[in-house]
């Protein structure tokens, strides 16, 4: 134990936010640089080392949190580097993006505010890439094996390096211009900066790992020439198939899913665009859909200059502190947050339907319908004498999503089984019904956290391993049907 008196001597301190004046008006991530290294040692003091680490079970990836927590406490961040990658292969990406379950799940928070193991990972991870302690790990030998990952998110990035690892030569297939998947294109800039994803992608290319851009497997290459020329195959290829609202007006020009706006505003950080072809600016925007990648909309409409940002969510207002009863420490709780995003403007409504678009002679959305909605015995119903309608220049849909892009030829031409939930069905190994085929991340669980993401990958490479080499030392922290305490 670092400090045994760490959490009653010190309180919690998170990471600093610039103002927001300041940040609306760029792209950079939106925390101060080097806000979190003069406190971090504290902050990790604050780990009780518990018997029974319950932010272990919180974390899908079994992150070692006490044991890099006490080398933070003491400043080896050599060694709190190691202990971090022994178990994640990106922290960077997870100490931005996660919503932390494990600081859900810590004991700590029982009765005060929990450790902030995500500030203590993402410091780590960055004091090891200033200090040179990230460097490739390439395979001493090689097996000879060849194993095509398709779709380079989180889960294909991280069952790609894995089995890089392990001595196998790995392709990994991208549909779109560039490595990275909902990393590249659904994450705004300003929630992490691109330059995190590209050093990975630089580690990985040194360690052997092949990346082919601009080829969607289905229809650019068929399944079955892949299957002759590859001895594996991992479908990482995510839920890409978004939840529509189709109700009258969804046809107006300026109706959008929110995987249509959000990656049109990175390509323009990259330098595709000089705008986006898609923006917010001087315009009424709505957004449909209460979740994070509602937020992504939000602060993405905000810096695009919009006159003002609306955001729906159907279900009613969270409360803002755990429910004993239906949400009992250490489940991941349904609480109220209010992300940067929020804090830099708009408007919140819950507990409200849209039931039509209205738009202008020339087929542009001006109006959106709604009305307020109330559970009644258990079901949502619309509650008489509250419709309005707001006005709604730009609407990006953020509903979440359904399952893989069955569309593309992909599931067809592998024959491939799904579940009840129209996702790729797979075995404890995460192998499909077709030999030699593995399923990791949203294609096979449905669309869930960044952290499930890496967990899986890691999960399916050592599948794949053990398929080609009869056995397989990579660790798999979860099994398909484990949800654990962080659905």
């Amino acid at each position: 134990m670092a400090d045994p008196k760490g959490f009653l001597n010190h309180g919690r301190e998170v990471a600093r936010s610039r103002p927001v004046e300041e940040r609306v008006r760029d792209w950079n991530e939106v925390y101060v640089p080097g806000s979190l290294l003069p406190i971090i040692s504290k902050q990790a003091s604050r780990c009780m080392d518990c018997g029974i680490p319950f932010c272990h079970n919180g974390c899908p990836l079994g992150n070692l949190i006490p044991e890099w927590n006490d080398f933070a406490y003491r400043e080896d961040w050599s060694a709190a580097s190691e202990r971090l990658h022994a178990t994640n292969n990106f922290p960077e990406f997870t100490g931005r993006l996660c919503p932390a379950p494990c600081e859900a799940a810590c004991v700590l928070g029982i009765n005060q505010p929990p450790v902030t193991i995500k500030n203590v990972e993402v410091s780590i991870i960055d004091k090891a890439w200033d200090t040179g302690d990230v460097t490739p790990q390439i395979p001493e030998r090689l097996s000879g094996k060849t194993v095509a990952v398709i779709g380079s998110g989180p889960a294909g990035l991280a069952a790609a390096q894995q089995l890089t690892r392990a001595g196998h030569t790995v392709a990994v297939y991208e549909r779109a211009d560039r490595i990275g998947g909902l990393l590249r294109y659904g994450i705004p800039e300003f929630k992490m900066e691109k330059r995190h994803i590209n050093r990975r992608i630089e580690q990985m290319r040194a360690e052997g790992t092949r990346f082919r851009t601009g080829v969607e497997v289905g229809r650019d290459v068929t399944a079955d020439d892949l299957r002759k020329r590859y001895d594996a195959v991992v479908i990482a290829a995510g839920s890409t198939t978004a939840r529509d609202l189709p109700i009258p007006g969804r046809e107006l020009k300026g109706v959008h899913q929110a995987m249509e706006y959000l990656p049109l505003s990175n390509k323009v950080q990259e330098g595709d665009y000089v705008t986006s072809p898609i923006s917010a600016e001087g315009k009424h925007v709505v957004v449909i859909g209460g979740g994070d990648t509602g937020a992504d909309c939000v602060g993405t409409a905000h810096r695009q200059g919009a006159a003002s940002v609306t955001q729906l969510e159907i279900m009613p207002r969270p409360g803002a502190e755990r429910n004993p009863v239906s949400q009992p420490w250490p489940t991941f709780p349904m609480l109220y947050k209010v992300t940067f995003a929020h804090e830099e403007g708009g408007e919140r409504l819950y507990s409200v339907s849209t039931t039509h678009f209205e738009g202008d002679e020339d087929g542009n959305v001006q109006w959106l319908h709604l009305t307020e909605v109330e559970f009644v015995d258990g079901r949502l119903n619309q509650k008489p004498g509250t419709e309005r309608k707001i006005p709604a220049q730009l609407v990006t849909l953020a509903m979440g999503f359904t399952g893989p892009d069955k569309e593309n030829g992909l599931v067809e031409q592998l024959g491939l089984d799904l579940d009840e939930r129209g996702n790729i069905a797979r075995d404890a190994d995460f192998q499909t019904n077709v030999p030699g085929v593995f399923v990791a991340g949203d294609a096979g669980r449905g669309q869930s956290l960044i952290v499930w993401a890496i967990a899986e990958g890691r999960s399916a490479a050592r599948g794949a391993d053990r398929f080609l080499t009869g056995a397989s030392d990579l660790p798999a922290p979860i099994r398909p049907t484990d949800r654990s305490l962080t659905v």
